[in-house]
């Protein structure tokens, strides 16, 4: 199969999955290269020019400094936050970096070149790395494109035929794979985790995705045990810490009554952490990243599956979600500065909606409905972070796409699994909405919220 179920869900670090996880890994994908060429150590001189969105946007969202801890060899998977910070510090006190860990070149993130009016074909996130000789010449050069959720490509990439995931028991489409699942009598989770079995054993699916689970988890009760202010001129307050205190003495046995409550909380303090450069799983995107983690909360503690085997439960959510965010990815985009906000968290709470609705024990038609209601009702929603911060309003959009999912599944099941609008359908209107909407709500802080609140750029 063309997308993981991994490449959806990728242990990374905020604020945000294209502008700081990708060039974060395409600059560590360039240094691969200097390796490979064995040219790292004739290298002189580093130029950077960043493109479309990923200028426009790049300084409230970390996009250079994850580009220079990129050059220096370190990666978004392993990276811990503590050391980001402290690198940076050392960085930005020196002017100068350590070229893949080896030589020392100078470069500091006022060095890098923007060009927020200039898009390049291909991607509305584009950046371009040289690598010049003593000489003069240039040793190296690749066009990246952050397409979104943290994946990467390269202008050759772009120009490779895509790969085909079809077959006997593969699928591209909605329509593939509920056909995959009504014949041979398995549910999506079993069809998903067919395609990952290709490439690695059920034990080991099991045991990365219970470590997703876990890096979530976490990364929710680190927003809860931290309060203060965002990072940026909005000055916004950390609310999370506050919300559980408040909750936890109201609600101390998890009565349901509560659980939309637990479930906004969730959002939140994923998206809080996430605005403050913390760690964070891409699920499918870094702006998206509380939803996921929300529901399957919903999931684990509020549904009879998720109680009696949470394991299980947190498998087959994923799996299920996994399935569905491969088709946004390969039939459309979860790129907010390609497709607006629908693209981020609309795919999110659709793949939300779809991973409950296996839990809450719906059929593939009923899980396949889910999905369709939770991305029907995102349609055209833009992207307009003020100040060019993932904050506002992206932190409480979160918390409400996540109740939107759960509502999506809950409806799902009160029906049969017939309905008139596909999966497949709403998929492509998305992104056919996305191609048609102005660039200024998408991603670049030029258009809707983001000019209506005057903000001082961050």
């Amino acid at each position: 199969m063309a997308i993981s179920v991994f490449d959806l869900f990728s242990v990374g670090i905020g604020p945000l999955s294209s502008h700081t996880v990708g060039p974060m890994r395409a600059a560590g994908m360039f240094v691969d290269q200097l390796i490979a060429r064995d040219v790292v150590d004739h290298v002189t001189d580093v130029q950077v020019d960043l493109y479309g969105s990923l200028a426009a946007t790049g300084a409230g969202h970390g996009t250079m400094p994850a580009i220079l801890l990129g050059l220096e060899g370190y990666r978004p998977e392993t990276i811990e936050t503590d050391e980001m910070d402290q690198r940076l510090s050392v960085i930005r006190a020196d002017g100068k970096i350590r070229l893949g860990g080896r030589i020392v070149l100078a470069l500091t993130e006022s060095d890098i070149a923007l060009h927020p009016a200039q898009q390049l074909d291909g991607h509305p996130n584009a950046m371009t790395v040289v690598a010049n000789s003593v000489h003069g010449g240039v040793l190296y050069q690749q066009t990246y494109f952050s397409v979104g959720g943290g994946f990467v490509v390269t202008e050759d990439d772009m120009a490779q035929p895509a790969e085909c995931a079809g077959g006997a028991t593969g699928f591209t489409s909605a329509a593939e794979l509920l056909v995959l699942t009504d014949r041979d009598r398995i549910s999506i989770s079993q069809a998903m985790m067919r395609q990952e079995s290709t490439v690695r054993t059920d034990t080991e699916v099991r045991e990365r995705l219970l470590h997703i689970r876990d890096v979530m988890m976490a990364c929710a009760t680190n927003g809860m045990s931290r309060d203060g202010y965002l990072p940026g001129n909005l000055r916004v307050r950390r609310r999370a810490k506050d919300w559980f205190l408040r909750l936890n003495a109201e609600d101390p046995q998890r009565d349901p009554a509560f659980a939309e409550d637990w479930v906004n909380l969730v959002a939140l303090a994923v998206n809080e952490e996430n605005a403050s450069g913390g760690r964070i799983v891409t699920a499918p995107t870094n702006g998206a990243a509380g939803i996921i983690p929300a529901v399957l909360y919903y999931a684990l503690h509020y549904t009879t599956a998720g109680r009696d085997d949470p394991d299980d439960a947190t498998v087959r959510f994923l799996l299920t979600a996994g399935a569905i965010g491969s088709l946004y990815k390969e039939r459309a985009s979860i790129s907010g500065a390609e497709v607006g906000c629908q693209g981020e968290v609309g795919s999110a709470a659709s793949m939300a909606a779809g991973g409950l609705a296996e839990i809450l024990g719906g059929t593939p038609q009923q899980v396949e409905n889910a999905a369709e209601i939770a991305m029907e009702h995102s349609l055209g929603l833009t992207c307009d972070p003020i100040g060019g911060l993932v904050q506002i309003p992206c932190i409480e959009r979160n918390a409400i796409s996540a109740g939107k999912a759960i509502n999506a599944a809950r409806m799902a099941l009160r029906g049969d699994g017939t309905h008139r609008v596909s999966l497949d359908q709403v998929i492509e209107t998305m992104r056919a909405t996305g191609m048609d909407m102005s660039s200024k709500y998408k991603e670049t802080s030029t258009g809707g919220l983001a000019v209506t609140v005057n903000v001082v750029e961050c």
